[in-house]
């Protein structure tokens, strides 16, 4: 009887085995699931380093790093702003103007103040409408620069195929949408979190789609809660104004909102 039970315990070892080799194994298979063969410093000893995909990462994807789909102007101007970004200015430099390059991710919500008054199933489909796009380069590809000491904000904005208004041109709303979120990014550095309360936006000229434009923001004045910030879109060069807007923000209490206070 005995015997019979430890050859079950066997049976049952080597499937667990199995199916876990088996897990791994389509793991790997996965497109976002690299491994990578190097030599350590000491010895020259192989490691192999695996990737998890992003929905079994720990940790979230900045989505304002550069992909694939990113073009050389785009890649240009990152290089641009990040080589003045704070942590790697040269020495002597700190009367420069600093940037700074903002991460940003596909959801805000778990991270916003308050949010544990929303159900549930609120939070686990939450999605920023920004980064709501899986398909690389579909939609909004941005990232986003401070300059605390100047009160300014620059980010770098290609539109992707699915944001096309007119014919061949980046839809007024998309526009609309960038400018928001540029200002009110702009806002939340200044101050605690806050809302729009006014946008006025003049569009001047169309944007084509793939093209990638600066959309600049400057703090104008504050009035206790309020901020009212300008904002700029134009070509790269400078050249060309697509877009000027005008904001104001208020900074709220989001847990007393979401409370229903």
């Amino acid at each position: 009887m005995k015997a019979a039970i430890n050859r079950h315990r066997a049976d049952m070892t080597r499937s667990l085995g199995g199916l876990l080799f088996r897990g791994v194994h389509s793991l790997t298979s996965i497109p976002a699931v690299r491994t990578q063969l190097g030599h350590l410093a000491s010895g020259g000893a192989v490691r192999t380093v695996m990737t998890l995909p992003s929905f079994l990462s720990p940790k979230p994807r900045d989505f304002s790093l550069p992909n694939s789909s990113w073009g050389s102007e785009m890649l240009r101007l990152h290089e641009h702003y990040n080589s003045q970004c704070e942590g790697e200015m040269e020495e002597g430099e700190e009367g420069r103007g600093l940037w700074l390059r903002l991460p940003s991710y596909n959801r805000s919500l778990k991270y916003a103040t308050g949010g544990v008054y929303l159900s549930k199933m609120v939070q686990a489909n939450a999605r920023l409408f920004t980064r709501n796009s899986r398909e690389q380069g579909a939609g909004f590809e941005y990232v986003v620069f401070v300059n605390k000491k100047e009160n300014k904000c620059v980010c770098i904005f290609q539109a992707g195929h699915l944001l096309e208004g007119p014919p061949g041109c980046v839809h007024g709303g998309a526009i609309a949408t960038m400018i928001d979120t540029v200002t009110g990014t702009h806002a939340n550095v200044l101050s605690r979190p806050v809302m729009t309360a006014n946008l006025n936006i003049n569009y001047r000229s169309p944007i084509p789609l793939g093209n990638t434009v600066l959309i600049e923001s400057s703090l104008d004045s504050r009035e206790g809660r309020k901020m009212f910030i300008s904002c700029k879109v134009t070509s790269t060069d400078g050249s060309k104004l697509h877009t000027e807007a005008t904001a104001l923000f208020l900074s709220v209490n989001f847990s007393h909102l979401l409370k229903g206070g």
